[in-house]
């Protein structure tokens, strides 16, 4: 799929075909431009030839059937991979990617095994989105949310990233709320910064899974540019900005950052009210493993004594490598 050169064909034609384009694309979710019928024969073929609505891909359903993972192959023929969680309640969650691979290298995620190839343009995050839209479409359903917790950093794709959600976000275009669409980041605070500034009313997710500089940084290499105290003061900017509570997510890994004292260290950190942490269960990855049940309840239980707001994530799609962490430009493997 490729609508970058959408605009500059439907120049020359009648102002009211670029409205019948989005709603074709967005609305009525079409795969070819054939199936616009109120567009001349002409301009269709025009169209199919410079800008296709094929999305060329394959899918992975978990056993369970919540998780459908897509590895989607780009006109260049790289290939990323998003996942659609069905959750109980009726809600239809997509984690869609923002680059193919990634450069920070986090010690827990597959995708920087394989290094970073490129950002993704605004279209190809959008396809990822239209993909699942179709897919849903067949069960009379439709996406309830959006998370940009795939492959890559979505602060270091900015300006793609921030022009796909806008239109996610527009009446033209997805028509989704804002509130249900929400960015996670390493803790890049320029982007922090950034986004504080936009008139946009989106979750913003700190991935932090450890409270002192020195565990984090055995995780994430770019904790030595970004030092928790630094995040922390973007994300007080952010706050002070949107009154817009922000969530710190917290991997679960058995034996490093999971004892009772991590637990009271992160409590001291998450004092304030508009911050909430998620535990989340650590998906086999390297050499680390997810903590125990008994030790990720200990440690919730540790977190709530001392006042702090915190939820728990359930691992979904473990089985097909759907889950946190699992992504990879690597062939899937069943």
């Amino acid at each position: 799929m490729n609508i970058s050169k959408l605009e500059d064909i439907l120049k020359m034609e009648p102002k009211y075909r670029q409205e019948q384009a989005k709603k074709a694309i967005f609305k009525d979710l079409i795969d070819n431009w054939v199936q616009a019928t109120s567009f001349p024969l002409e301009l269709r073929e025009k169209l199919n030839e410079v800008c296709p609505l094929g999305i060329k891909a394959e899918t992975f359903v978990s056993k369970k059937g919540d998780n459908v993972k897509a590895r989607i192959v780009l006109e260049d023929g790289l290939a990323i991979e998003s996942v659609l969680m069905r959750h109980k309640d009726g809600r239809n969650t997509v984690c869609v990617s923002s680059q193919a691979g990634c450069a920070l290298g986090c010690k827990f995620c597959a995708t920087g095994e394989s290094g970073f190839k490129r950002n993704l343009d605004f279209f190809e995050i959008l396809e990822q989105v239209l993909f699942f839209s179709r897919y849903l479409k067949s069960d009379k359903e439709k996406i309830t949310n959006i998370v940009f917790m795939g492959m890559g950093e979505p602060f270091l794709n900015y300006q793609n990233v921030m022009e796909a959600i806008k239109t996610l976000n527009n009446k033209q275009g997805i028509n989704l709320g804002a509130r249900k669409i929400s960015i996670s980041t390493v803790g890049i605070t320029e982007g922090i910064r950034k986004l504080a500034e936009e008139n946009l009313q989106v979750n913003l997710a700190v991935s932090l899974h450890a409270a002192d500089d020195k565990l984090r940084l055995k995780l994430i290499p770019a904790a030595e540019k970004y030092s928790i105290k630094n995040i922390l003061k973007a994300v007080d900017y952010y706050i002070k900005k949107t009154k817009r509570r922000v969530m710190f997510e917290y991997l679960m890994i058995d034996n490093f950052n999971d004892s009772e004292k991590d637990a009271l260290d992160l409590a001291e950190l998450m004092k304030k009210p508009l911050f909430f942490v998620n535990l989340i269960s650590c998906n086999p990855v390297g050499s680390f493993n997810p903590s125990s049940s008994l030790k990720i309840k200990r440690f919730k239980e540790i977190l709530e004594k001392r006042g702090i707001s915190v939820t728990q994530r359930y691992r979904f799609g473990q089985d097909i490598k759907g889950a946190c962490g699992q992504f990879s430009l690597n062939k899937h493997e069943n």
